[in-house]
């Protein structure tokens, strides 16, 4: 009886220690499903402005996908909005080591960068311009760098063209800017 009862007993082992290891592989999910599944959680947070939430949901993507320029981009948005400007520089910026054609790092990178270096912010609009033309609102910040450095004709010329492009921003053009309005064949 001793040796039918280890014999059941190691039998009893192994169809526990077979069903552990197939429920912790069916439970586990691969990194990228593991990331993917963080981000969205993030972005959930966000939306539903709990920041530290989707922080730290965007680590935890992070930590499974560390090129993962959507974490990177929304960190920099989260910083942004919380006026830590070198962190969300910092985030834009490791976005963009990630693709450096995301146009909506680009567009935020140079609304960072506008005070400190308004050539480099002209720049980071004009790249966003080269994957997007018809992005107004890179048009628009364009022009006002542009006017800010003293280049009142490309600045008009680009407020000009976001105003074509979208004739809602009119509205956000300053006073004294009388010469921009909209053109008949882009409404």
């Amino acid at each position: 009886m001793t040796g039918r009862t280890a014999g059941g007993a190691a039998t009893v082992v192994a169809i526990l220690a077979l069903l552990s290891a197939c429920g912790s592989q069916a439970g586990q999910q691969s990194d990228a499903q593991q990331a993917s599944d963080a981000l969205n959680a993030g972005l959930k947070a966000q939306t539903k402005a709990k920041t530290q939430e989707a922080v730290d949901d965007y680590q935890k993507c992070l930590a499974h996908d560390p090129a993962n320029k959507f974490c990177r981009y929304n960190l920099g948005v989260i910083d942004q909005t919380a006026g830590r400007t070198a962190s969300a520089e910092q985030d834009y910026r490791a976005a963009l080591s990630i693709d450096p054609d995301f146009a909506l790092a680009l567009f935020n990178l140079a609304i960072v960068r506008t005070d400190p270096s308004p050539t480099e912010a002209g720049n980071l609009y004009r790249h966003v311009i080269s994957l997007e033309p018809a992005n107004a609102a890179a048009h628009l910040n364009l022009g006002f760098v542009l006017k800010s450095m003293g280049r009142e004709d490309e600045g008009n010329a680009e407020l000009q063209r976001a105003v074509q492009l979208e004739p809602k921003l009119v509205s956000r053009l300053p006073a004294g800017v009388t010469a921009i309005s909209p053109s008949p064949s882009h409404k």
